[in-house]
């Protein structure tokens, strides 16, 4: 019986090495499929049989070890090597690949299947699916707003192709820039009288600029808070003392009419007589009620023979010039508008702001303009708007827009910022723009994207962006216990613990690249290695069943 037992243990062995070839040829066989894991085989012994059994050593003698016959092999574990593989770059964004040990779930007439495999495609229902059997991608869809909502209920991965964006009308405008600190003031700071007053006798009394009382030179100024104003001036020569001219002026509102309380004047010119040079000093022109206060300045005034001829020249001929923005606003019905914002620079750190739209678009609220104070070091102190103190924090303007398309009035908020983060008064040029604004107009679904943490993100018509759904993961604790069932998909089993589902790239340490597929991650090298030793291995327990039968015949001729 010893020589049967020689021969079982040969068959063992061709029997397991014939299953390690089926291993490498399985593993050989999907070094193209994607997502694949590869196997292994390994062997144990079989049951051995006792010849001797061994002995405690005594005082006298030593002990003896057993003597065993082992009756061949068997094989000891399958498993699969969860190893990473390779990315394949496609371009595709439904290809999948997972980064991780996480797999993808999948659903199939109510049952729940994993995969490695991330080649999807959206169906006619825009569910998105393994093409091979129809199998439904899980994960979570999101609300209206874009909000992928808490916890782990699986849904079935559906995206809307023909989903649109209703309108989004505005109701916030960020603004950030720089308002340059040396910036010309709209404020009228000096009114320079230059040129030449005619040095004549006459019979009668002259006049500039026109030969009438009611004959006056007309200049724009403006007040502490740049409000526009009118400058009258006008000459007149004292028949009585030739060379001897006097200044009159008076103030009056933008239209050119008489203020409230009138701003009238006169100053009498005097002149050097050798040079014709005004000697006159400056004066200050003040009026608390009309925050007007600007210095007049006749040392460019001469008297000579010369023809009369005097220009108003305010603050030095210098002209401030309004920082301007704008952006793009919504209304309820989608329709875009134009908002300008336009600053001014009043004073030192002061700046009054004002917005607008064009009257073709509709109206804004009569408090749609104000002043910025800001601090020594450039930053926003306080807010105006209308006269009034903006109180809210940080201070946040808001104007009313009623557009003139029927849309439905919006309030806007018109945020400048706080600190750095905003608008800032530097030595910088001024340059003012649109942070950002919250409105959009309705839109169509053009594109889908896929980040890193599974999210797919609608890309619409307009440019915005929403997420629509969340492909979800699932972890197990024994991966080598999962079943497959084919089509690239496994199923749990026994030892394989419940599923732990996740969102990539947050609980779980997986994450997805959209646009690539993970490559089989067999290593041909490996498997041809191991071919030629299951090779071996067959031929030598194949060597061993003949060299056995030998023996056999051998012992049956015996008896002739």
């Amino acid at each position: 019986m010893a020589l049967l037992n020689s021969l079982f243990a040969g068959v063992s062995g061709l029997r397991n090495h014939q299953s390690m070839m089926d291993v490498i040829g399985n593993n050989i066989s999907n070094v193209n499929t994607i997502g694949f894991k590869g196997s292994r085989i390994t062997f144990s012994d079989t049951f051995n049989q006792f010849i001797k059994s061994g002995t405690n050593p005594t005082s006298t003698t030593g002990g003896t070890n057993s003597f065993q016959i082992g009756l061949g092999m068997k094989i000891n574990s399958i498993d699969r090597n969860w190893n990473q593989g390779t990315f394949e770059r496609t371009g595709i964004t439904t290809d999948l690949a997972l980064q991780g040990p996480g797999l993808f779930i999948l659903k199939s007439n109510g049952q729940q299947f994993y995969s490695r495999a991330g080649a999807f495609i959206f169906d006619a229902d825009g569910k998105l699916v393994n093409p091979q059997n129809g199998a439904v991608v899980q994960g979570k869809i999101a609300n209206g707003l874009g909000e992928i909502p808490a916890g782990t209920t699986l849904q079935d991965v559906v995206i809307d192709k023909n989903l649109r964006l209703p309108a989004v009308k505005t109701t916030n405008v960020s603004w950030g820039g720089n308002l340059q600190s040396s910036s010309t003031t709209i404020r009228t700071d000096i009114v320079e009288l230059v040129g030449n007053l005619k040095l004549e006798a006459p019979g009668t009394g002259l006049l500039y600029p026109g030969p009438l009382a009611t004959d006056w030179s007309i200049s724009k100024i403006y007040n502490k808070d740049g409000t526009e104003y009118q400058l009258w001036s006008r000459f007149q020569e004292d028949t009585s003392n030739p060379g001897k001219w006097t200044y009159y002026y008076e103030v009056r509102d933008k239209n050119g009419s008489a203020l409230p309380t009138p701003i009238t004047g006169n100053k009498p010119l005097d002149f050097d007589p050798v040079t014709g040079a005004c000697i006159t000093d400056q004066f200050q022109i003040t009026d608390a009620t009309e925050k007007i206060d600007y210095k007049l300045n006749f040392s460019s005034l001469s008297n000579l023979q010369a023809d009369s001829n005097v220009v108003v020249r305010v603050d030095k001929g210098e002209v401030p010039e309004p920082v301007l923005g704008a952006v793009t606003i919504f209304d309820s019905l989608g329709n875009p508008h134009t908002l300008s914002v336009k600053f001014d620079h009043v004073d030192s750190n002061r700046w009054s702001w004002s917005v607008s739209v064009p009257s073709s678009s509709g109206t804004l609220s009569s408090n749609s303009s104000g002043e910025i104070y800001f601090d020594p070091n450039g930053q926003i102190q306080s807010i105006w708007q209308a006269g009034n103190q903006v109180t809210s924090s940080p201070p946040i303007p808001q104007v009313t827009f009623t557009p003139a398309s029927g849309a439905e009035a919006q309030i806007i908020d018109l945020n400048f910022g706080t600190g750095t983060a905003g608008v800032t008064q530097t030595n910088l040029a001024s340059q003012i723009a649109a942070l950002s604004q919250n409105g959009s107009a309705s839109a169509a679904l053009s594109n889908l994207n896929i980040d890193q943490y599974g999210n797919i993100i609608g890309i619409f018509s307009n440019g915005n962006s929403r997420k629509l759904a969340q492909i979800m993961v699932a972890t197990f604790n024994n991966l080598n216990a999962l079943v497959s069932v084919g089509d690239n998909m496994y199923n749990v089993a026994a030892n394989s613990g419940d599923p732990r589902i996740d969102t990539p790239g947050e609980n779980s340490a997986t994450t997805i690249q959209s646009g690539a597929l993970e490559q089989s991650n067999v290593d041909l090298s490996e498997e041809f290695t191991k071919m030629i030793i299951s090779q071996r291995g067959f031929q030598a327990n194949a060597r061993v069943i003949t060299t056995a039968d030998n023996l056999l015949q051998e012992i049956t001729n015996l008896i002739r």
